[in-house]
């Protein structure tokens, strides 16, 4: 293996100084998730709707569009990873630089998948421009800068409880970006027409696109300057005679036997497949089970206002008991919710949305902190390897998050299917509605027990386990200085 030496810390270039740990990182870190999910929230809901409502692409080929983009990924999150990885750092650090080089792209590609123009070419032309607009923005622009990004945390600094509150601030950006998104964008492109039906206007779509992308650089702007990387990271030996075979047998090796990547992956996995599942199955089970479209939009805010409540908490819950300890418990207590409303197969809207709030809670903790478990793994992976892959680690994580997000993106059709549900039909059976009750409620619990598991039994790294980490790596980079 080669020998490693470590880069002097970055400083922050306004000061010449390094400065604390504090709000503005948390608040940089925080601009970062809504600058990334101004569009990529904006995509994953309404990007399919401009596709087939304005364009007038078929489902089928968008769904192939879906999954060609996400066979790209995975040759892009990995080498992104590790350009991340192996370039040599700038003034300005390892992972900051990314973020001003690929902002303009990102936002500028982002602007690109949606403008409404198209709708009056030709299908082939349309074919090419949502092929070519789509996977740049997604396998090459979003990935170019939420790979280093994600990266980020881990060198922002070394103490579990701050790494805690970026994980935190992170999700917040995203509700907050995500509540935005669904109140704003439905009231901006559907009008009602004389029929008193609701209807698109297409340019609307490239109008909100355009603000999005103002907005999303303002935030990347505040990402930048308001966040310092603190870590000393290993650069490679100039001597290193390793060939790109050998390089990528290393890599291979290291990250398949990482038990706390590959634990955390599976928590990943099985907590996507509940939450798009659920996400999926929603829509139905307040209109054809409670009859309740109210109870469909109380729901949606429900889930903003659980994560905005943990979050003053969940750094300092973490930083307690441990990441590991404390998202064990609250899966837990999340399983046992749903379980409880699976069997008790309550009737009244407004006592399922009672107790889904109490049973979601401990879910929006772990995800919360789950960003906090990355830079643990980093420093895990360090500890094991003597080798710094911050990049290529979360690019193997964001793409396996990808996958699960594929993969569980179509149950929710096949599940319909196989209930008996009817599309188009004005009403459906009593079955049918029983039957969708029981998959939102009976797949959350064991797929949370699933994940509890996996943190309890395949992720290795305690609160004990994290400290003894983060002391081993202080000692081998004072050491080295």
């Amino acid at each position: 293996m080669a020998k490693e030496s470590y880069a002097n810390p970055v400083v922050d270039d306004r000061t010449q100084e390094i400065r604390p740990f504090g709000i503005k990182d948390k608040l940089g870190y925080m601009a970062g998730d809504i600058a990334n999910d101004m569009f990529f929230i904006f995509a994953s809901s309404f990007l399919m709707v401009f596709y087939t409502n304005v364009l007038g692409i078929s489902g089928a080929a968008v769904g192939t569009l879906f999954l060609v983009s996400r066979i790209v990924d995975a040759f892009t999150d990995v080498g992104m990873g590790r350009i991340v990885d192996t370039f040599k750092p700038a003034k300005d650090g390892r992972f900051r630089p990314w973020i001003r080089r690929v902002a303009p792209f990102a936002v500028i590609a982002g602007f690109l998948m949606f403008l409404y123009v198209v709708k009056d070419w030709p299908m082939p032309a349309k074919m090419i421009y949502v092929y070519v607009t789509y996977i740049f923005w997604g396998s090459f622009c979003y990935t170019g800068i939420n790979i280093p990004y994600g990266s980020m945390a881990s060198v922002i600094s070394d103490k579990a409880e701050d790494r805690a509150a970026l994980s935190t601030f992170r999700s917040v950006g995203a509700s907050i970006a995500s509540m935005v998104i669904s109140f704003v964008v439905p009231l901006v492109v559907y009008t009602t027409n004389s029929s008193g039906d609701q209807v698109i206007v297409p340019e609307r779509f490239t109008m909100i696109a355009f603000v999005f992308g103002i907005v999303a650089l303002v935030m990347y702007g505040v990402l930048y300057f308001w966040s310092v990387e603190r870590i000393q990271l290993p650069e490679k030996d100039a001597s290193s005679t390793e060939t790109v075979g050998q390089q990528m047998k290393s890599i291979v090796v290291g990250l398949t036997t990482n038990r706390a990547l590959l634990g955390i992956i599976s928590a990943a996995i099985f907590l996507l497949l509940a939450q798009i599942l659920v996400g999926t199955m929603n829509a139905y089970l307040y209109t054809t089970y409670f009859n309740s479209a109210s109870g469909l939009a109380a729901a949606g805010i429900l889930g903003t206002v659980g994560v905005l409540v943990l979050a003053p908490f969940a750094s300092k819950i973490a930083a307690r008991f441990g990441k590991k300890e404390s998202g064990t418990v609250a899966l837990l207590i999340s399983a046992t919710m749903y379980g409880l409303i699976f069997f008790l197969q309550i009737n009244n809207v407004w006592a399922f949305l009672a107790f889904a709030f109490v049973g979601n809670l401990g879910m929006n903790y772990f995800n919360i902190i789950i960003w906090a478990f990355i830079s643990d793994i980093i420093d895990y992976q360090e500890v094991r390897t003597g080798k710094r892959e911050d990049g290529t680690i979360y690019a193997v994580y964001s793409f396996s998050r990808k996958i699960g997000q594929a993969f569980a993106g179509g149950l929710g059709g096949f599940a319909l299917s196989a209930v008996g549900f009817v599309s188009g039909a004005s009403a459906q059976t009593p079955e049918v509605a029983t039957n969708i009750y029981r998959i939102a409620t009976g797949v959350p619990a064991v797929a949370y027990v699933i994940v509890a598991l996996s943190l309890a039994f395949i992720y290795p790294l305690s609160k004990k386990r994290v400290e003894e980490n983060t002391r081993i790596l202080k000692e081998r980079r004072a050491a080295a200085q």
